[in-house]
């Protein structure tokens, strides 16, 4: 069986160009980065305002495990099935961080015959967008400790500076660390951390901007520290706003390549969804859904965290619809849900994946929730039995759902013409009648607690007396109003990652906020989430190499 390299590595790209003219766009609208990567013009998304939208499709999953869901494959493959169709489909993805990719989660290009490609460029480097918000971010964390070396004009107390450096790696030794330590001329010691690059409020602005002004102003309201009277010290205190959209005037600009099936993928952004909101840029989304028929797009991590935030901060944020959502699951992922080993996964187990299914089914209730029409997909592996997938189709039909056997990996676009038909019928259902999962004017601990419960299937929250504190400060400061972002393990709907399958009697520990004022939201760190994430025992990096003549190994 080839690997995804290996598969990758044997397609017939089309030139960038082609992929252009595809979506009708003109010489203006879009520059080359090489031969088969193309940045779009930022103000692109205005120039199609009177277009009409296509229809929006969110791809979300079950919870995750180390078995895999494919939610990016299923994403890329739904998308060149509706393109084998005759529809005229985009795909809206997140740019990948190399913290996973030199880790253990992998990259964010999907997979098999369902890829987005070139798949080296864009799980590296790609066109630089990551490292311009991990300079941006760093900039401002220069300029912020050069103020307080240079007088303190702004009477900034060291002790609550709220702004951290980033780096796009995993690396716990950073996550905790004292800044200033030399004398005098080193500047003022204090207590510092890293968070990695997807988890600064930058990546998380880049992500929810329309253009380079409303960028500029977002990027101006970023709360950075507070003086020795608690009083809030923003990027326009310190007036480098236009510094750091000059650093970012080129990251903002959407990034559009194309699948193996050659089609049109447009990447930008890539904010992880248990520690940030977790969804690609609203510029990439509504550009997609103006150049095309349909949009396909997806969320990180579960229906839980991606799904939810997509829902509740993005689109309230781009004021956009999402016509429907693709719940994708995997035998092997729910028989680890119901109880299974990982080793065990190979072995046909009806008992295993009937515990499992509870938590495929409360992701479905959330999207009922919601109100939104879905379809289920079966992201089909090689060692799926057909008693096991016949047992998740019986299951669904038993109570009404639509699903679909969705085999994207092995078969491209071919084998998603399933759930592309359902998904088409799914999005002309009246049955759409959206709502969020909590109302702007609640309290903070009022929109915690629906999402805990609502989503998480939470009996309760319990706030740290230092998160209490925060919950009344920032509403004291007129941020209670702001949509909440929570940071919670991806591999549970509790807090607790060992809780699988659908855990009842829990309650979410709240054990801080902080205010992302700038991006738009606050955010809400449950159990010992980490911002900064480490290295596992053996990192994919053991795997990885180049040969003499500059081809990749190793990479999936």
């Amino acid at each position: 069986m080839k690997t995804d390299i290996e598969i990758a590595q044997e397609a017939q790209l089309k030139p960038i160009r082609d992929i252009a003219e595809q979506l009708g766009l003109q010489d203006h609208d879009w520059e080359p980065y090489g031969h088969t990567k193309a940045k779009l013009s930022d103000k692109l998304l205005h120039q199609l305002d009177d277009k009409p939208d296509g229809k929006i499709i969110l791809v979300t999953s079950i919870n995750p495990t180390p078995a895999g869901e494919g939610k990016s494959t299923v994403t890329v493959g739904l998308g060149q099935a509706l393109n084998r169709l005759g529809k005229k489909a985009v795909i809206a993805l997140r740019e990948p961080s190399l913290g996973p990719v030199m880790g253990m989660k992998g990259g964010a290009a999907g997979g098999g015959y369902s890829q987005v490609l070139p798949m080296e460029d864009i799980n590296l480097h790609f066109t630089g967008d990551l490292h311009a918000i991990t300079t941006a971010n760093n900039a401002l964390a220069a300029m912020l400790d050069n103020h307080i070396h240079r007088g303190n004009e702004l009477n900034i107390d060291p002790r609550r500076v709220e702004w951290k450096r980033v780096m796009d790696m995993n690396d716990r030794a950073l996550r905790q660390i004292v800044v200033g330590l030399g004398g005098p001329l080193r500047g003022v010691p204090r207590e510092d951390g890293f968070n990695i690059t997807v988890a600064s409020e930058i990546m998380a602005i880049l992500c929810l901007a329309t253009g380079l002004e409303d960028l500029k102003a977002r990027l101006a309201n970023i709360v950075i520290a507070y003086t020795y009277d608690e009083k809030p010290i923003t990027v326009k205190d310190l007036a480098i706003e236009g510094a750091l959209t000059l650093l970012l005037k080129d990251a903002i600009k959407p990034n559009l390549v194309q699948t193996l099936e050659n089609t049109p993928a447009i990447i930008h952004g890539g904010p992880f969804a248990n520690i940030a909101h977790g969804c690609n840029s609203i510029m990439a989304t509504k550009t997609a859904a103006k150049l095309g028929e349909y949009v396909v797009t997806e969320a990180g991590f579960g229906a839980d965290l991606g799904a939810e935030k997509f829902l509740d901060i993005k689109s309230r944020a781009g004021n956009f619809e999402t016509d429907a959502v693709v719940i994708v699951a995997t035998v092997r992922a729910l028989k680890m849900h119901g109880g299974a080993a990982k080793d065990e996964l190979k072995q046909e187990d009806i008992e295993a994946l009937k515990a499992g299914m509870e938590n495929l089914n409360k992701h479905i209730e959330t999207i009922e929730q919601f109100g939104l029409p879905y379809v289920v997909a079966i992201n089909k592996f090689p060692t799926d039995t057909k008693a096991e997938t016949d047992f998740i189709e019986n299951w669904c039909a038993s109570r009404d759902i639509e699903v679909a056997l969705t085999d994207v990996w092995a078969k491209g676009g071919e084998g998603g013409i399933e759930l592309a038909e359902k998904i088409m019928q799914k999005t002309k259902s009246a049955d759409r009648h959206f709502k969020h999962m909590y109302d702007l004017d609640d309290s903070l601990e009022t929109k915690i607690r629906k999402i805990a419960q609502n989503v998480y299937g939470a009996d309760d929250i319990e706030l740290s007396p230092k998160a209490k504190k925060q919950v009344s400060f920032y509403e004291q400061q007129g941020w209670g109003k702001l949509p909440v972002c929570m940071a919670k393990t991806q591999y549970s709907l509790s807090d607790n990652p060992s809780l699988v399958g659908r855990p009842t009697g829990f309650t979410i520990s709240i054990r801080e906020l902080r205010p992302s004022v700038g991006a738009g939201f606050i955010v809400v760190l449950t159990g010992d989430m980490m911002t900064m994430p480490g290295l596992p025992l053996k990192p994919a990096t053991l795997n990885m190499d180049v040969t003499e003549d500059g081809k990749i190994t190793g990479l999936f």
